[in-house]
């Protein structure tokens, strides 16, 4: 009986042995070739935008396309708080086919879309707000008739698709979208910023389908449904770099200016005087391979108090608030110092790699070594896993901090950017009584399912604060910027090594300094007034409260109070001597929006309905409106085919290529990765393919070995098992 039952088992271990081997063993390796840069053509005038093509090849079989080049021209005027941005959008074919162009790109995750023009030649239709699938079912049928039509609709609040039909050969079609948005104001400086490139994505989840050739990849599933709407191609760095983009800023800030510069780009700065400057880039077009920044610094002692603006729409009066909390008193700062328990998580995934590693360790290397003694403390490290430095929080003694110091320094980049079960980890438990509990999260939110990450926090957060760090060239402000929100923190954003010692000393300042909290605005008796928000967030040392309202009833003043270190604070708001400034009314609904938004994601609830109204009253794309304008010509003859393509973006500038779009992507994912393609050639005669896989920053690689390693140790305790029954 015994022998029989050994015969039987005697074939499971050899299986597993070599399944296990499998799993751990590399994948093949891909041939490489190394094109020669092709160095991205200068825009001399919107009619020489770039002049190489730009192939793709879909897989055995399927032919070389060329798919239609990209530039972008982008005009920011600034008066006040508020941004008017032009962004123009020019679409060339250089083929002799009829194409499609889907172009994904970033706008800032605040920004209030309202406009959007198509020109042909010395046509130009303007584009008309609709219910997002009735405007798809608009530009479908208009594609389908050979006429060219122009389609605008967001993704996430900071991810946008332009969709262009019909481009003939040697054709150029030109989209210009506009947007509007409130400005950044911190620790006494004015900033904006343009983001210029779609960061790759995580997609966690099992895969359900993948999509291949010309779209790029796209990984969608129950978690992440529209994974293939936020992913597009990206070149190789070898291959130059694309999508030329030209950039200036007006300045009329209303008060002089101390200082203006950009931390990442050369600029060139013209100032008139009285507040008034203009700002271009010194290069003139550079690629779109991280974000802008412009910052500028009011004179000494004029920094502004408050800032009120208005807008009468019909008999509706939007406002737009911005008042400067008092620093705190002597008194407060000698209170006793609450000590603290601080979680800090770093990401370590792919899309960490190169200069955001590096960037994120010496960040928390600094964070741990401005601990005290009394304070409590643990590091969390995820990527396709998660590690924690200590079982639980310990204590920030000169030992534990030195520890704590030597493993950050040792930290590398790779594998996925698993994050939920970061947050579950950094986020449990409580802090000890008399503590005060900080999360501090340093990522660059390169995730797909930020929903389902903003339902973690809002669920597990207790009475602990979040304060999100993005770090890298085109980190997602969108993810960041909520999740430090919903966290009632605060998001600080590095976007150079050299920024570290100064963005962490100013987000130090909020960490230890007391809150202005329970917030609120006591309006006039027998009035109407709808705030954007639901709550006045808590604040820190260094901003301001800022919000947006309406109401159908004269204002002259109103109350803002809270409460500093547990002394009430109050102040007048003059609503009466509010300047005008048109374009609040759509910041109002912009809030109002995400407000809605965040409200229907963490309680289920259907805010489609609010959402649309307000999309369609306001002319403003949303999640579930969208832009169209439709020629009313067919220009592509019935017989022509048309060929759609999602154009290519650059990898992020600081991004290591290999890191990101490693060869050890899923085994069942190898084949298909294989046969994607992309690639920039200045001759179309001379083509070299550049074969892509999968990026690790969107596949659990290394949970093949470890499953290997598993079935391998299962494997050899079955033959010890076998050889006993024999």
């Amino acid at each position: 009986m015994m022998s029989a039952i050994a015969q039987r088992l005697s074939w499971r271990p050899l299986f597993l042995l070599i399944a296990a081997v499998w799993l751990t063993l590399p994948a093949p390796a891909r041939a490489e070739t190394t094109p020669a840069p092709t160095a991205m053509p200068a825009i001399t005038s919107l009619d020489d935008v770039g002049r190489g093509s730009l192939l793709f090849q879909g897989g055995d079989g399927v032919p070389l396309l060329e798919a239609p080049l990209v530039g972008t021209e982008v005009e920011i005027s600034v008066s006040g708080l508020v941004a008017r941005t032009r962004v123009v959008q020019s679409f060339l074919n250089t083929s002799a086919d009829w194409v499609e162009g889907i172009y994904v790109f970033p706008l800032p995750e605040t920004a209030a879309v309202d406009y959007l023009t198509v020109r042909i030649g010395e046509r130009t239709i303007e584009g008309l707000i609709k219910e997002r699938e009735e405007a798809r079912r608009i530009y479908e049928t208009a594609k389908a008739k050979g006429k060219k039509a122009g389609l605008l609709e967001s993704e996430r609040p900071n991810i946008f698709t332009t969709s262009i039909a019909n481009i003939g050969p040697g054709e150029e079609i030109a989209v210009a979208i506009e947007y509007q948005q409130v400005l950044a104001y911190d620790q006494g400086e004015f900033s904006l910023r343009f983001p210029m490139v779609v960061g790759l994505r995580y997609i966690p989840g099992d895969i359900q389908t993948v999509n291949l050739g010309n779209d790029g990849w796209s990984l969608a599933n129950s978690r992440v449904p529209d994974a293939d709407r936020i992913s597009s191609p990206v070149i190789h760095p070898d291959q130059g770099k694309i999508n030329p983009l030209r950039l200036s800023v007006t300045i009329d800030a209303g008060f002089p200016l101390a200082a203006i510069h950009s931390p990442y780009h050369a600029v060139t700065i013209t100032e008139q005087g009285d507040g008034v400057a203009t700002v271009a880039l010194s290069e003139g077009a550079v690629p779109a391979d991280r974000d802008f920044e412009l910052m500028w610094t009011p004179d000494v002692g004029i920094a502004p108090g408050a800032g009120l603006f208005s807008e009468t729409v019909g008999d509706e009066q939007y406002l737009l608030i911005m008042v400067m909390p008092p620093a705190t008193a002597d008194d407060d700062a000698a209170q006793a110092v609450i000590p603290r328990e601080v979680i800090f998580i770093i990401d370590t995934s792919g899309s960490m790699s190169g200069g955001s590693i590096v960037q994120a360790t010496a960040a928390l290397d600094l964070a741990i070594d401005r601990l005290k003694d009394g304070d409590r403390f643990n590091v969390i490290e995820f990527n396709s896993y998660t590690a924690a430095l200590f079982p639980m929080p310990v204590e920030a003694s000169p030992a534990n901090r030195a520890q704590a110091r030597r493993y950050v320094a040792h930290l590398t980049a790779d594998g996925g950017t698993e994050m939920a079960p970061a947050l579950r980890r950094a986020l449990v438990g409580k802090a000890p009584q008399g503590y005060l509990r900080q999360v501090v999260f340093l990522t660059d939110g390169s995730v797909g399912n930020e929903d389902e990450l903003f339902r973690i926090i809002h669920g597990d957060l207790g009475d602990a604060r979040l304060f999100t760090i993005g770090i890298g060239a085109a980190p997602n402000s969108y993810f960041m910027g909520e999740a430090a929100e919903t966290g009632r923190g605060t998001f600080t954003y590095i976007g150079d090594v050299d920024e570290v010692g100064e963005k962490m000393g100013a987000l130090f300042a909020k960490l230890e300094s007391p809150l202005l909290t329970d917030l609120v605005v006591t309006w006039p008796d027998d009035t109407q007034v709808d705030i954007s928000t639901d709550a006045i967030a808590d604040l820190y040392a260094g901003e301001p409260v800022m919000f947006t309202a309406r109401t159908t009833d004269p204002l002259d003043s109103a109350i803002l109070s809270g409460r500093i270190a547990n002394r009430l604070w109050r102040v007048e708001l003059p609503l009466g001597n509010a300047a005008t400034n048109p374009g609040i009314a759509k910041l109002w609904a912009r809030d109002r929006i995400d407000t809605l938004m965040a409200d229907g994601n963490r309680s289920g609830a259907d805010v489609r309905p609010q959402v649309v109204n307000l999309g369609l009253t306001h002319h403003l794309v949303t999640k579930y409106t969208s832009l169209v304008a439709v020629d009313t010509t067919p220009t592509r003859p019935a017989n022509e085919p048309l060929n759609s393509h999602k154009l290519p973006h650059n990898l992020p500038h600081g991004w290591d290529f290999e890191k990101v779009f490693g060869g050890d992507a899923p085994a069942p994912l190898q084949k298909e990765a294989a046969a994607m393609r992309s690639l920039v050639v200045a001759d179309a005669s001379a083509v070299t393919t550049q074969g892509l896989t999968l990026p690790k920053t969107a596949t659990p690689a290394p949970l093949h070995f470890a499953a290997g390693l598993a079935l391998a140790l299962f494997a050899l305790a079955l033959m010890v098992r076998r050889r006993r029954l024999a």
